[in-house]
């Protein structure tokens, strides 16, 4: 195999001058933590919120919440990333659409990809509380109401910490999911982690050690959610 392995390249100066190639990964890392972080946060309460209202008696509400996973699980992630960066700051008002567009191109990447990604993992969120809530046993919904509990008191402090017990499993591998779908931020040239390997791969033509090195950061980083979790 006649490649020049050379590991000291993070630690030459990158092609802009105020830091090394080594920085650049770090700057992606934190990137791509600050987005996952975020977009989990998202993810975690809408997904909340819509798998209750799936299991709830009232005909209207559960549909809405049937739509609504519907929706954001059949269409791909990278359509849906698209649509909310390129397409939505077109469909708002003119002056919010404006100001959206005039706004830091980083920032723009950073929020459009956020909310991609919550929304997108809410839905998945959302099956696996509707599943757990559903797993309960029916009498513990009805030993709630017969206590004096109101349907929202019962969810809250009865059938929701239970149910979050049963899906915790589930749960960690979705939080393992949002930190790698977050490289499709990429492709709207967030500067996460998987876009500075690809820079540093262009400026320097070490395409094994950048990609080693971001493997081994996307393990850490999953090693450490699932000892959390």
């Amino acid at each position: 195999m006649s490649y020049n392995w050379n590991w000291g390249v993070f630690l030459q100066p990158s092609a802009s001058g105020d830091d090394t190639y080594l920085g650049w990964l770090f700057t992606g890392l934190k990137w791509t933590i600050s987005l996952s972080l975020s977009a989990w946060v998202i993810a975690l309460i809408v997904g909340s919120i819509i798998g209750v209202l799936r299991t709830v008696p009232n005909r209207w509400l559960s549909g809405l919440a049937t739509g609504y996973v519907e929706l954001f699980r059949n269409i791909p992630l990278l359509v849906q990333l698209f649509i909310w960066y390129f397409v939505l700051p077109e469909l708002l008002p003119p002056d919010l659409g404006n100001a959206f567009k005039q706004s830091n191109p980083l920032w723009q990447q950073f929020f459009s990809a956020m909310l991609c990604l919550g929304l997108f993992t809410s839905a998945r969120v959302a099956e696996q509380v509707r599943s757990g809530i559903n797993a309960l046993p029916k009498g513990q919904r009805a030993a709630g109401l017969a206590m004096g509990f109101t349907l929202p008191q019962v969810y809250r402090h009865v059938l929701m910490p239970m149910a979050y017990r049963i899906i915790m499993p589930p749960l960690t591998s979705e939080f393992l999911n949002i930190f790698k779908n977050s490289a499709v931020a990429t492709t709207i040239g967030l500067i996460e982690l998987s876009r500075q390997a690809q820079q540093l791969v262009d400026y320097t033509a070490q395409p094994y050690e950048a990609f080693i090195a971001v493997t081994v950061m996307y393990l850490l980083i999953n090693v450490t959610v699932m000892y959390l979790m």
